[in-house]
């Protein structure tokens, strides 16, 4: 069945895992949730992530995060929420970035560097959509 927005289809699946405390979560793979899951792990609210073929396709990969909790089984993602939508697109200023949560959360954007977080846009000195807000 196709999905009509890919990013949120994944964010919504990260969303239900760490609520039933899931260890690991299967996503669609596609460039897009690849550089999401990158994001998600340099700035450390997953473990890891993998590209392992699909079970119900030959065409299309999947792509298993690892989700990360702390030592006493608290969620490391609190709240994870699309901003731009396909219907309303959300631009962010290189000037307009401020920490989230006072930098215990992260923006994440897509740049004409690529996709990145608040912390590295602002470190390049780049602004662009804001896909999601991660805390």
């Amino acid at each position: 069945m196709p999905v009509t927005d890919p990013i949120a289809d994944v964010l919504t699946r990260v969303r239900n895992a760490v609520a039933i405390r899931r260890e690991r979560v299967r996503v669609r793979s596609s460039k897009i949730a690849i550089a999401i899951a990158e994001t998600l792990k340099s700035e450390g609210f997953i473990t890891g992530f993998e590209v392992l073929p699909s079970e119900r396709t030959k065409v299309q990969n999947d792509l298993e995060l690892s989700l990360k909790y702390g030592p006493g089984g608290e969620t490391v993602i609190s709240r994870i929420d699309r901003v731009s939508k396909p219907g309303r697109r959300i631009y962010a200023r290189k000037t307009d970035l401020k920490p989230v949560l006072r930098g215990l959360g992260i923006l994440i954007l897509s740049t004409p560097k690529g996709v990145m977080s608040d912390r590295q846009a602002r470190s390049a000195n780049v602004g662009g959509e804001v896909l999601c807000r991660v805390e």
